[in-house]
């Protein structure tokens, strides 16, 4: 398991405040038990209707990632219960308008399931994400500088959490089936 360097002290209220932690889960690493215990909770996860048009089905990216050699399927997990579900994928950075397919990973599938949203998870496991890109390039020696992804301009919730994470805004992407998407972009630093 691979946890995140970085936890956030949040404020839920006037006078509540909760260390948050996130940690990712890496799918491909695991034995078939572990592998169906975590893709069982995945199954569980709900997308709320608004955000339908912005995310798949979070147990079939698992399962497709699983079968493909470019994508790492990782379940985000915080507090010991799976929260959400992402997936660095190389050599497919153009899928979000970024224009050298080998010099950042794609950050794909990435949803905080609808009854963990608002802790500000998202921002955290996509720092994660980040931090975990950096490591698979080091691991695999594929040369990436970043990871970038492309967020539907619909979206003002991923924007910011994307933001928060320290992704750049490079611009407007076109491509994608849902509507204008921003492109935006890490450093793996």
């Amino acid at each position: 398991m691979l946890e995140d360097d970085s936890k956030e002290q949040i404020s839920i209220g006037s006078d509540q405040e909760w260390l948050v932690d996130v940690w990712l889960i890496p799918l491909k690493m695991l034995d078939d038990d572990s592998r169906a215990i975590q893709l069982g909770a995945v199954a569980g996860m709900s997308v709320d209707d608004s955000q339908r048009s912005f995310v798949g089905d979070p147990l079939r990216m698992m399962l497709i990632g699983l079968e493909e050699d470019s994508r790492f399927p990782y379940v985000i997990e915080s507090g010991g219960a799976a929260v959400g579900v992402l997936t660095l994928q190389s050599g497919a950075a153009s899928l979000a308008g970024w224009a050298r397919d080998e010099s950042a990973w794609l950050l794909r599938g990435f949803l905080i399931d609808s009854r963990s949203q608002g802790r500000g998870l998202g921002s955290l496991a996509a720092r994660a994400a980040v931090e975990e890109a950096r490591k698979l390039t080091a691991r695999l020696g594929g040369g990436q500088a970043g990871v970038v992804l492309s967020v539907n301009e619909r979206n003002p919730a991923g924007l910011a959490a994307y933001a928060k994470a320290g992704f750049v805004d490079t611009g407007q992407y076109l491509g994608g089936s849902a509507g204008p998407q921003r492109t935006m972009y890490r450093e793996l630093g």
